[in-house]
């Protein structure tokens, strides 16, 4: 895998027109192009043609599925007609819900990615008021969902920057690890809801096999340029895990 391949762009844009400029510009110069709620509530499966038509890049469907297990086996099955190459369902459902997940994926090429806890939560809001054990039931409860996914089937979990060398450990190495929530030490974020963050570097070096970057390189003056100074960082830090 090349440096750029490890790249994901978050396509978080109101509409297509705004995909599609973005589809062009970076074609090329990362690996894959991630489409959330936001663009496929408002566009439909029509933006994944319209990406296609303008860039080989990979796509990531990051739905978040979450919700009993015969409707997430069906929407799975479903997506697997949109030749994307990745797709999130939340593993906050448990071992039933992640596991029909997988059937709806199976004999397919589509690569099922466990959401463990959104970056944009702190030990707050998952753990409660018991201050004493926040920070260690955020932790517990990542490793717990990531072995779930894995026991269930999935292909990766999706997982902050501060947790994903404990669970490459607690999945032996054996699932992907996608990591959101980027900043790079030069990027400027206003108004940033992301809570567990990391650099490009830091996270490649702890193990992500895949990052995904939104902000840093969409609100950049020159997003290309952006995003081949992250490509750079990931070949790195790659190289100096060799």
């Amino acid at each position: 895998m090349e440096p750029k391949d490890r790249l994901i762009f978050a396509l978080d844009v109101p509409d297509l027109a705004e995909a599609v400029r973005y589809a062009k510009l970076l074609d090329g110069n990362i690996g894959c192009f991630k489409v959330g709620l936001q663009l496929f509530v408002s566009e439909g499966p029509a933006v994944l043609t319209a990406i296609r038509e303008h860039s080989d890049t990979d796509i990531f469907l990051d739905l978040k599925l979450h919700d009993i297990p015969a409707t997430v086996r069906s929407a799975v099955k479903a997506a697997t007609r949109h030749d994307v190459q990745y797709l999130t369902v939340h593993s906050g459902s448990g071992l039933d819900m992640l596991r029909a997940a997988a059937h709806g994926a199976a004999g397919s090429s589509l690569k099922l990615l466990a959401v463990t806890v959104l970056t944009s939560a702190g030990p707050e809001e998952v753990a409660g008021p018991d201050a004493s054990i926040k920070e260690m039931q955020l932790a517990n409860l990542v490793l717990e969902r990531a072995r779930l996914a894995q026991s269930a089937g999935c292909h990766g979990v999706v997982c902050s920057g501060q947790e994903v060398s404990h669970v490459k450990n607690a999945v032996q190495n054996k699932i992907i690890a996608v990591v959101p929530g980027i900043r790079p030490a030069w990027a400027n974020i206003s108004k940033d809801d992301q809570s567990r963050i990391t650099t490009p570097s830091k996270a490649v070096a702890d193990g992500a096999d895949l990052i995904v970057v939104g902000r840093p390189i969409r609100d950049a003056k020159d997003p290309k340029e952006a995003a081949c100074r992250i490509v750079d960082e990931i070949a790195e830090a790659s190289a100096h895990a060799s």
